[in-house]
């Protein structure tokens, strides 16, 4: 008699990390089905953590829009560090739009990389220019803040959009949450919201995360 199992997929990481930051700036958004990858740990370990610290280890994901979260938040001190490998990756071009917002920021060792020092604040700024061909994380890492800023956030993109895919994945998920924006052309709007009705959404699951278990099928 042949037996049947299930298999549960994790969701994805992409959108687990992302889900995280909405929640911790909205917390009346429950979450289902988060990823279990070492980004999505580690996000949720720097959201829980009240050191002075924060070490994110390799996860870049985490540390981009760490950044930007922590920079909202008003009162909060914090290092912001990772491996030594996160220590060479340039995160200069999302500091200085956040500066442009109004952000405090600081480079404890070389200029443009990690560790950071960040001072939380209200950002009072509503307007940034950043680089369209870089990586969509520092995008995306200012449209999730976006609702959060008292002014909403109008972000124009400079060049050729080479991330299109990921930056509307993050404007969807803004979407699912009934907050509204703009994409037209080179320039995202996004107009602040203040409250966010309790609500429940789910990452979507990540069904590369499947393939090792096709594989076997296949296989046998």
């Amino acid at each position: 008699m042949r037996s049947e199992q299930s298999l549960k997929i994790s969701g994805s990481k992409s959108e687990s990390n992302r889900l995280l930051i909405l929640q911790a700036l909205f917390p009346a958004l429950q979450l289902e089905n988060l990823g279990t990858a070492d980004d999505v740990l580690a996000m949720q370990g720097g959201l829980r953590g009240e050191s002075e610290t924060i070490d994110i280890g390799h996860a870049g994901t985490t540390m981009r829009f760490l950044t930007a979260y922590l920079a909202t938040m008003p009162g909060r001190k914090v290092t912001l560090t990772g491996s030594a490998r996160m220590k060479e990756r340039p995160i200069k071009v999302l500091v200085e739009a956040l500066r442009q917002l109004g952000a405090e920021i600081e480079y404890i060792g070389n200029e443009g990389y990690p560790p950071l020092r960040i001072r939380g604040k209200a950002l009072t700024g509503h307007s940034v220019t950043i680089p369209a061909d870089i990586s969509s994380q520092y995008i995306s890492a200012l449209i999730l803040i976006a609702p959060s800023l008292p002014k909403g956030l109008e972000m124009q993109l400079e060049g050729r959009i080479t991330s299109r895919p990921y930056i509307e994945m993050t404007l969807a998920l803004l979407s699912r949450l009934g907050f509204s924006h703009e994409f037209s052309g080179n320039t995202i709007r996004i107009p602040p919201q203040q409250l966010l009705e309790p609500r429940t959404l789910a990452a979507e699951s990540d069904w590369s995360s499947a393939s090792y278990y096709f594989s076997l099928v296949a296989l046998s």
